[in-house]
């Protein structure tokens, strides 16, 4: 629990910021709404993913007619390029890529467990050698965080350490301390030039619980305006991440917007509002289209198998995206076969509007309070085969 006179961050947020609007009377399941500078976000929510200002395949139009309300984007790649200052330049990331609604920029923290063969981590920062021309980099809390401020983005993310699985719990302890010293940079640096930007925490910790709670506890010192739980996904089950989010939760106040980062299947977005997470993003529903795999509530669907040919029934038959009412699964099939870059564009639209669609219907359950009864009937259809 938060105490009155706890610090200034949780002071400066105002009541505005985050409202629960509803609550499923058998789970931690909620409703609420996220007023950003840039609109108004349902939440539960699911954030496409936008690395380098595109969700790959579709146009802004494209994520908006889907549903979209939020997007994601990534500071170090676009660090790498544009550039921040052609971004800045430009007016800002939403200026830059056409869309005047909410944006959370990561922050680059993940790049530092998925590029670790490129990079040097110091209490200072991250050495990164760029991919693209070699080129050596350094990241600090302070620079990350006033490249984000010249983003504009609605969301920032603080700079963390993400770890992979497993880890020994020596080298997490010292990554947890390490984390938690560079948020109270990032803290201290959002204030320096302080914006009408939001600033969330990371919590670390892997999979010892202790250590969860410590990373929490240093974050609620500090006063963000939101919380993720970091470091999942990064090579354990899902059963292993379920029981990592669900403990972790525990350590996160109520009043505020919980976040989830890289996880977001559908099964991942039923399993894990229940615990009370708000918000989520994941590559998957455009990296697996760009495969030729369609999501349907009947489950996964592979377009270049040859039982598909003949087949003139659209993807979902329950589904109202532009894709559904306008093509068949034969179509698709010979687009993919023919190596068509339409098709590309096609799935990838239906996966997103798929995804949007299933955090639609989950908000709906908790207004109803139908939660764990649409959720058994959701999974039980997906998983069918």
């Amino acid at each position: 629990m938060l105490n009155s006179g706890m610090n200034e961050g949780y002071l400066k947020m105002a009541p505005s910021v985050f409202e629960i609007v509803s609550q499923d009377a058998q789970t931690q399941a909620r409703c609420g709404i996220l007023n950003l500078s840039h609109g108004v976000v349902e939440t539960p929510c699911y954030m496409p993913v936008g690395t380098q200002a595109s969700v790959k395949a579709l146009s802004p139009e494209d994520v908006r007619l889907s549903g979209g309300e939020i997007i994601l984007a990534n500071t170090y790649h676009l660090f790498l390029r544009p550039g921040i200052s052609v971004i800045k330049k430009s007016g800002g990331l939403h200026k830059f890529m056409h869309w005047n609604h909410p944006i959370l920029t990561d922050s680059g923290g993940f790049q530092v467990f998925s590029l670790s063969k490129f990079r040097k981590i110091t209490d200072e920062g991250v050495e990164f050698k760029s991919p693209l021309n070699g080129q050596l980099i350094f990241l600090t809390p302070e620079n990350v965080i006033s490249y984000q401020q010249q983003l504009n983005s609605d969301i920032m993310m603080m700079f963390d350490e993400c770890i992979p699985y497993p880890s020994e719990k020596k080298y997490v302890e010292e990554s947890v301390d390490r984390t938690n010293k560079w948020a109270k940079r990032c803290w201290d640096a959002y204030l320096e030039n302080e914006t009408d930007q939001l600033l969330f925490g990371i919590v670390q910790g892997s999979e010892f619980f202790d250590l969860r709670e410590k990373s929490a506890q240093e974050l609620l010192k500090i006063g963000f305006q939101g919380y993720a739980i970091g470091g999942v996904s990064v090579g354990e089950t899902k059963e292993k991440i379920y029981e990592v989010v669900q403990r972790t939760i525990n350590f996160l106040p109520n009043h505020q917007p919980r976040y989830l980062m890289g996880v977001g299947t559908p099964e991942d977005l039923w399993e894990c509002v229940q615990f009370g997470i708000d918000m989520f993003d994941c590559v998957m529903p455009t990296r697996v289209a760009r495969n030729g795999t369609a999501l349907t509530r009947n489950g996964r669907m592979l377009l270049k198998n040859a039982c598909f040919k003949e087949d003139f029934l659209p993807l979902d038959e329950d589904c109202s995206c532009e894709c559904c009412r306008n093509y068949s699964r034969a179509y698709l099939h010979h687009l993919f076969m023919a190596e068509e870059l339409l098709v590309l564009r096609l799935i990838s639209l239906h996966n997103l509007h798929f995804m949007i669609e299933v955090i639609g219907q989950i908000r709906d359950s908790i207004k109803k309070n139908r939660f764990l009864e649409e959720k058994k009937n959701f999974l039980a259809r997906y998983f069918l085969r």
